[in-house]
């Protein structure tokens, strides 16, 4: 099943986030149906930079090709505003594609971008980004690709027009909308009953972010096809990080933190490592 069927299923699909080959198996091995490739999350750790579009678009495929040969799941990944104009956003559709992404998501803010969550975004015209939605759907290979739009309007021009502005990218051909940071509960129900009988609706958890954090089925309940998750896995892993190097730091062993990680042939076990060399000794005779 591919996503665009799997998103026609009643149940909400759920898409934790990763940005490398380790995290995206885990995502796997847990038993979730898709993973969302967060461009905040490959800012985060490959360069231990912000959410401000400092990461380009050739880093996230290379991101995405090197998940997509590891894993199995759709790949729903993050396209920022497609890094310049319609004709960039081509490019860049065609390089996810190439690379083994599912979906793409585009937004309407201004280049550079920044995280949705953060003050001060601007945003382009409505018509401006309805004409990159067509430039997107005009370039992908097929429709099994699609089209995720999103608005970041919410903060700027407030909710009703955050909800024009989707409307707008469902007629230019989104195949999903993404009505970035409503901040408050009220709002997302809002969302989902003015716009969740249209089209597939994608909600996006932030922790400490400015929409209030709900389950996957409280989502469902307002409207929502798919929920992400895109920075916790780092969040979490960074708060592990930090308690792991300062007690490597105070007792110069490893030895505090034993119960709390892999030993190097558990590790292994997770990466499937004797599968792996039993594949190659396969090949020997």
């Amino acid at each position: 099943m591919n996503l665009r069927e799997r998103l026609k299923q009643p149940e909400i699909l759920v898409a934790p986030g990763c940005y490398d080959g380790l995290s995206a198996m885990l995502i796997e091995q847990a038993g979730f149906e898709a993973a969302y490739v967060s461009g905040a999350s490959v800012s985060y750790t490959r360069y231990g930079l912000p959410d401000i579009g400092l990461v380009g678009m050739s880093e996230m495929a290379d991101t995405v090709r090197a998940l997509s040969q590891r894993i199995s799941l759709p790949l729903i990944v993050d396209g920022d505003t497609g890094f310049g104009n319609a004709l960039n956003v081509q490019r860049t559709v065609r390089a996810y594609g190439d690379a083994g992404a599912a979906a793409i998501q585009l937004e309407d803010q201004t280049f550079p971008k920044r995280c949705g969550h953060l003050d001060s975004k601007t945003l382009i015209s409505t018509t401006a980004m309805a004409g990159k939605i067509r430039a997107a759907v005009d370039a992908r290979a097929s429709d099994d690709m699609l089209v995720i739009a999103r608005t970041d309007a919410v903060a700027v021009e407030g909710l009703a027009a955050a909800l024009n502005r989707a409307e707008a990218y469902v007629d230019a051909g989104a195949d999903m909308l993404f009505v970035e940071a409503p901040p408050s509960t009220d709002a997302l129900a809002e969302v989902g009953e003015k716009l969740g009988h249209r089209i597939p609706l994608m909600a996006n958890m932030v922790e400490g972010g400015k929409t209030p954090l709900s389950s996957a089925a409280d989502l469902q309940a307002l409207g929502y096809s798919m929920v992400i998750f895109p920075g916790a896995f780092v969040r979490a892993l960074t708060w592990m990080g930090q308690e792991f190097f300062g007690a490597l730091r105070e007792h110069g062993t490893t030895r505090p933190y034993a119960d709390r990680m892999h030993d190097f042939n558990s590790l292994n076990d997770v990466l499937g490592t004797p599968d792996f060399i039993a594949r190659g000794h396969s090949y020997d005779e």
